[in-house]
Order: structure tokens, then sequence, then C-alpha cells
């Protein structure tokens, strides 16, 4: 395992395939952890150089004191990418991870040379619904949302199966305060202004029973973005890379290999 020494939070990380190869960086959504996209980096080409971390208060990272902000997160990212020497990268993003990759790309353009907005959007919900998610969690736990958070992560047909259970471990093995804060960051953004400035070359993927971010939702941010492509996954949740990872891997190869770097 290992870890960046970052100015306000440490974080876990790691890195799959080529260390000289072109870098694909993966950041995940709330609730879950770089293990969020195991499925997906085993199907992807060995000549890239494919990184994920935990975000702060999630995972194996440190978990300072809240409220969080996008801004922060994203900061720590880019902090990551200087400690791993990063120049350039295409920016996978899940959810908050999303919202993340377009501050990212906003801030940084010269270092988020495309994007890949999965499930997510420039703005994620009203705070009030936040703020009533928060208080449920300071009453109960996580896991009094469990079952909820469930049925927004994935279709019925897998949440049939025993394959949902690791996932609502996960989520209920969150830090309950990296959860809160997380969402107190989400609750706070509104990327619409800055994401309209964005010009990278960009991919969005929805999933089309996905509860927690509606394909329409996805797109509607999608098409702030000159060029951007869409593609909704079928039969999936908010974690198509977790019910349906063969597809997900395809759909990111598509897009890498337009890029030039497959």
């Amino acid at each position: 395992m290992q870890a960046a020494r970052l100015t306000h939070a440490t974080l876990h990380w790691r890195a799959d395939g080529d260390p000289n190869g072109p870098a694909v960086v993966f950041a995940h959504s709330l609730g879950t952890d770089l293990r969020l996209w195991d499925a997906v980096i085993d199907r992807l080409p060995k000549h890239l150089r494919l990184i994920r971390y935990d975000k702060r208060g999630h995972g194996l990272s440190s978990c300072p004191k809240g409220p969080y902000s996008i801004d922060d997160l994203a900061e720590d990212t880019l902090e990551l990418l200087d400690h791993l020497g990063v120049e350039t990268c295409t920016f996978v993003g899940l959810s908050i991870g999303g919202m993340i990759a377009q501050t990212l790309a906003a801030r940084a353009p010269e270092r988020i040379s495309a994007l890949v907005l999965s499930n997510t959007a420039s703005k994620m919900g009203k705070a009030q619904m936040w703020q009533d998610r928060i208080a449920a969690i300071e009453d109960g736990g996580i896991a009094a949302l469990s079952d909820a958070v469930m049925e927004r992560w994935f279709a019925p047909a897998f949440l049939s199966t025993d394959a949902h259970v690791p996932w609502r471990h996960m989520l209920e093995r969150t830090p309950q305060a990296g959860y809160i804060a997380c969402c107190q960051a989400i609750a706070g953004a509104d990327l619409s202004e800055t994401t309209k400035t964005l010009r990278q070359p960009t991919l969005g993927i929805a999933g089309s029973a996905d509860g927690a971010s509606p394909a329409a939702l996805v797109e509607a941010t999608i098409d702030l973005i000159p060029d951007a492509e869409f593609t909704v996954i079928e039969d999936t949740g908010h974690l198509p890379c977790v019910e349906a990872p063969e597809a997900y891997a395809g759909v990111l190869l598509e897009f890498l290999e337009e890029l030039g770097h497959v």
C-alpha cells in the first residue's frame, strides 16, 4: 500500500500498468473507495499507467475535519498528481469523482487532457436533500441509509443477488465524518458556469437505472461541453463499473482509442 502525505490530507493510492505509459486517473464515488475500479482496471491495456486513489475521508486515506468543498478535494488530487509526477492525464470521475474531474479540468486544464464524467453532474441534488441525509446519518449512522443507497446504486437484477453485499459493507464502513464532510462538499457545489468553459475531449457515461444521477441529468451536464460524447449503459444503476465492467471498460477503451492512447 502506498500513501502520499499532502498539505491537508494523506491519500492512499495505487498504480497499475506501465509507469511510463499514458496516465489515466480514476476518482471514486461517495461511500466507496479505489476498489470501485478493480474490475475495470483488470480489463484495460497494461501499457497504460492506471492510477486510482481513496479521496480524503474514505478508504485508507486520512479523514481531516470537515466540512470539505469540491475545491478541497480537487486540490488534494492536484497535489497527488504532483507527487506522482503526472504532468497530464485522462481523468475518469464517477459521481463526486466526476465533480472533482470538472473542477480540476477548469482549474488546471493543462493537466487534464481528457475527461470521462460518469454518473455525475455539475450540480447533484438540492442542498436541503444533503442536509436531510446528513441529519439521518448523525441520528442513525450510515447503515440507516443503506437500503435506500443500494437502490440508487444498483439496478434491480444486480440488487437481487448477493453481489451487492460487499458494496453495502464498503458503504457502511466509510468513516462517518468523511462521508458527511463529502456530502457537505456536494451540497455546496454548482459547477455549471465553470463546466461550460471546458474544452477537453469528454465522454459522459450514465446508467439507465441510476437513482442518484439519472441519465437525463448526466446528459444535461455533458451538453454543457462542446463536442462531448455521451453513452448510456443499459440495466445499470449509479455504479455501472461494478454491474457491467465489461461494457464499461469497452466504452472507456473506445474513448482512449479515439485519444490515441491505445
